[in-house]
């Protein structure tokens, strides 16, 4: 449903950006390259997914900064609940939106938040989730 939601706001600038993750129950075992191809032939993603990163800290690693920016914002501050976490940065580079794993992308409140984060659409700018 991610690549859903970039197709259908990628026009006016939207992206899906995606973080692998192994923190939760080992679910994220494989390499980049295994991770991009299962994507691509289960769900057809062509969204762009990068290395795995940290998001809960132990084992002797740290929360990755990105993802210790995004849980230190707004009234939903707080750790990572599961994959599939879905967080949405506005044109300007601010947390525009937070929704957990069950909240599916095409959710009424997700599309609301993407809506309005593309509200004032301008050529060449990019909101991500």
């Amino acid at each position: 449903m991610l690549q859903v939601l970039q197709d259908r706001y990628r026009d006016r600038g939207f992206r899906v950006l995606g973080f692998p993750c192994n923190d939760f129950a080992s679910e994220e075992p494989d390499d980049l390259s295994t991770i991009q191809a299962f994507c691509a032939r289960e769900y057809s993603a062509t969204y762009e997914l990068f290395d795995k990163i940290g998001i809960r800290p132990g084992k002797g690693r740290e929360v990755h900064p990105l993802y210790r920016w995004l849980t230190s914002r707004g009234h939903d501050a707080g750790p990572v609940s599961w994959n599939f976490e879905k967080f949405l940065i506005d044109r300007e580079g601010n947390l525009a939106g937070r929704w957990p794993p069950d909240i599916q992308p095409n959710h009424p409140a997700v599309i609301a938040g993407v809506e309005a984060a593309l509200k004032h659409h301008v050529a060449g700018d990019r909101a991500h989730c």
